[in-house]
């Protein structure tokens, strides 16, 4: 149990650092866009440093699938979402973006959102599914993929009309939210067929399951997606939405699907609920703009001699 909080600590770290790479080695390129997924490819595979970020991301997902092994689904999210103080630090420091108040009192209050969360895990008692329907798990799994797709596009034709305000990111955010959620939903399938003895029957069981190919298309969808989105938004605004989306999708959809049970101690039901709920509350209530910048002031004249 215990080691499933610290693999979910150490995914924490490794995504939020893995994102910020991302986003630093995005600055420095030309536009990218959807449009020309080749193009994107090409550019960001010449950056080390992108390289660098997207390699702590698949470490973090080979993290990832060591929690789903330990940890029931919503008090894995609850434990994500606290990565969000990390990519805020990560963010102001590397990227330069800076911090309002209001969202360092968001920072305290996912603090302590991972405490309840944590609180509420007992050794042995909690439940962790490994398997789900195949026909459930498409059933939630395709509308989402669909729904994402189409936000995403929605979001890039009233980007590219110039009679529109400029876009937000939240939109963007909450499309490869709901692909990653996709995403994440087929990780837990894939820890689970770990467990088949013999690496040949495991490959098999695998393959023919549909994780492995939701896993597929999310990865080659959310790359081109999520990396077109992060050069145009602040990391420190677009990562915390995807995240909220990610881990409400998961938390809710997820367990339901994989039929894990909630604690069954009251004290221990409100801690888990209550975590993660503040923690998806907090995110959904930061700040959706950057403040507008403050005009200069004039300059002096110099007084005439």
């Amino acid at each position: 149990m215990w080691w499933g909080v610290a693999a979910a600590l150490l995914a924490n770290t490794l995504y939020s650092l893995g994102f910020v790479l991302e986003k630093r080695a995005l600055t420095a390129l030309p536009e990218v866009t959807i449009r020309q997924p080749a193009r994107l490819l090409r550019l960001v595979l010449g950056s080390p440093l992108w390289i660098g970020g997207s390699l702590a991301l698949a470490a973090g997902f080979g993290a990832q699938l060591v929690v789903y092994r330990t940890l029931p689904i919503a008090a894995a999210q609850g434990i994500f979402v606290s990565g969000l103080v990390l990519l805020v630090l990560l963010s102001a420091r590397l990227l330069g973006e800076e911090t309002s108040g209001r969202e360092r009192y968001a920072l305290g209050a996912i603090l302590l959102a991972l405490l309840m969360v944590v609180l509420s895990l007992r050794e042995g008692s909690d439940t962790v599914s490994q398997d789900a329907p195949y026909q459930l798990i498409l059933l939630v799994c395709v509308p989402s993929l669909a729904a994402g797709l189409w936000l995403y596009g929605s979001a890039e034709r009233r980007a590219r009309n110039r009679h529109r305000r400029p876009t937000t990111g939240v939109e963007y955010g909450v499309a490869v939210g709901l692909l990653y959620g996709v995403s994440s939903l087929a990780i837990k399938g894939v820890s689970s067929h770990l467990t088949t003895s013999g690496i040949g029957g495991a490959v098999l069981d695998l393959l023919g399951s549909p994780y492995p190919y939701l896993l597929l298309f999310t990865g080659v969808f959310g790359l081109v997606m999520s990396q077109a989105a992060l050069q145009r938004c602040r990391a420190s605004l677009i990562v915390p939405v995807c995240t909220t989306v990610t881990s409400l999708f998961t938390a809710v959809l997820g367990t339901l699907s994989f039929g894990e049970a909630l604690p069954d101690e009251p004290l221990r039901l409100a801690l888990r609920v209550a975590g993660t709920a503040l923690a998806v509350a907090v995110l959904l209530t930061m700040p959706k703009h950057d403040p507008a910048p403050r005009p200069s002031a004039p300059a002096k004249e110099l007084a005439s001699p």
